[in-house]
């Protein structure tokens, strides 16, 4: 089992991960007022693939992404939609599942919905508020901020840059304009509500994701994740409520970096989302991965077509790279090895001083960048290089391909070492694929999509690119 480090938000140090127990992880999910957009999917990719990863060395990992269905903006949206909020919530929990299932990672272990969490977030607010940390005002409880001495040690924010946002409750009713709201009180036009010890209401957001980490990880647990626009005031309001009660809370916080259009952080306020399922229906699963995870987690990556072109490229080479040494015996000499060997060595039959890394040593600095702070830029890298020796004429492709395989698995990008297992291209697909394209061209959308949609059931994903549609069995 080897060592795996991860730089940690609150003490800006690196931090060795304990393998002497469970690795619980608590990654913070969608608010499902709308589905998601590619954005909300980074956090989704970067923790699923880093608890693979972990498992694969050994060690046991549980991953817990949450999702929040209650919240004033589902109120809003509902409204809008002319639907009751539970139903609308449902219905959006159920798009961002089917969206996140496309991407082809598997469920996290476990995803708490904050309106099944109820009695666990009522009994850690009446904690907070008989240990006088929180205390209620007008239907509202709130937590009491300067209680809690350590607050802002996450965010290191001044006390004049703190904004609880939309759950900072009514002015009129807090004693202090930094205290945020754990309890709501119902209010007129509010079509669902729980009772409580201070009267019928639902959970403020931050507390929902206490109690939530609480019932599924423990009262301590290793890694708790999420947007890096989570900082504050979301994660520094769980930490004050979390030890505030007297819970240890997470050892080690990991941000993602944002994801970005024209350095603008994208997001539905801003009014610049790409829905995730818009980007799976242009680029395709894999090509959405591959992006996701080219840049390191932490940083901001940029988003637009060129990326997701280039993305496109990358997953290409490697489908193309399967295709051409799907039987593994292609390459140097024929034999696995044998070739190789024989470019290494000169007339003399000494090796020669740029004889490439085996492909064990790829993998294992493969293993090692990702056990660095999940540096998957630096893995997909040696990749690429093992790719790029076997083109050469380098190494084997016997003994690259079992290597390259075992490591696009641990980047869920496996289902490129198959490029062609599943359907075949035939007329009947073809020719759907061209009448969508001429319901494009006539700007009739609602029979294009009808039409990818039926593809998709035949098992085959449309993929639009500069040179136009192509079909691609679906991974």
């Amino acid at each position: 089992m080897r060592e795996v480090t991860v730089k940690d938000t609150l003490s800006g140090e690196s931090r060795t991960l304990d393998r002497s127990r469970e690795v619980g992880i608590y990654a913070c999910g969608p608010t499902v007022y709308s589905r998601i957009h590619i954005g909300n999917a980074r956090p989704f990719v970067v923790f699923s693939l880093f608890a693979r990863f972990l498992r694969s060395e050994g060690y046991e990992a549980r991953l817990v992404v949450n999702v929040t269905d209650v919240n004033d903006k589902i109120y809003v949206a509902a409204e809008a939609a002319g639907e009751p909020s539970a139903e609308f919530a449902a219905r959006m929990t159920r798009a961002y599942t089917e969206d996140t299932d496309r991407l082809g990672l598997g469920r996290p272990d476990a995803e708490p919905l904050a309106t099944e969490t109820i009695a666990g977030i009522v009994s850690l607010i009446e904690e907070l508020v008989e240990s006088g940390h929180a205390y209620e005002s007008g239907g509202d409880v709130y937590f009491r901020v300067r209680s809690f001495g350590a607050y802002g040690k996450l965010s290191n924010r001044r006390t004049e840059d703190m904004d609880q946002g939309e759950e900072a409750g009514s002015a009129s009713l807090k004693e202090d304009g930094l205290d945020f709201a754990l309890w709501k009180a119902h209010k007129p036009g509010e079509d669902t509500k729980w009772d409580s010890p201070w009267g019928p209401g639902r959970p403020g957001w931050h507390i929902e994701c206490s109690a939530m980490a609480e019932v599924e990880l423990g009262a301590s647990f290793a890694i708790h994740g999420g947007g890096s626009d989570l900082v504050f005031p979301h994660h520094e309001n769980e930490i004050a409520q979390s030890e505030a009660a007297g819970r240890p809370f997470a050892q080690v916080w990991m941000h993602n970096g944002m994801i970005e259009t024209d350095a603008a952080k994208m997001s539905k306020s801003e009014g610049n989302i790409f829905q995730l399922s818009e980007a799976l229906d242009r680029y395709g699963r894999e090509a959405v991965v591959a992006y996701l995870i080219s840049g390191h987690y932490r940083q901001p990556l940029a988003f637009g077509a060129e990326q997701m072109e280039q993305a496109v490229a990358q997953v290409e080479r490697l489908r193309n790279f399967f295709r051409e040494h799907s039987g593994g015996g292609s390459g140097v000499g024929g034999e696995s090895g044998k070739g190789s060997a024989e470019q290494k060595r000169g007339g003399s039959g000494d090796p020669l001083p740029d004889s490439p890394p085996s492909p064990g040593s790829r993998a294992e600095r493969f293993r090692e960048a990702l056990a660095d702070d999940f540096n998957t830029p630096r893995a997909l890298a040696e990749v690429f290089e093992l790719v790029g020796d076997v083109n050469r004429g380098r190494v084997a492709a016997a003994d690259a391909v079992p290597v390259l395989a075992e490591m696009l698995e641990l980047v869920g990008l496996s289902s490129l070492t198959q490029p062609d297992e599943g359907a075949e291209t035939d007329q009947r697909a073809q020719a759907m694929l061209e009448e969508r394209e001429q319901a494009r061209a006539a700007k009739e959308y609602g029979r294009a999509d009808e039409l990818r949609d039926q593809l998709a059931e035949l098992g085959w994903e449309v993929r639009d690119g500069a040179e136009g549609a192509r079909l691609v069995p679906k991974g």
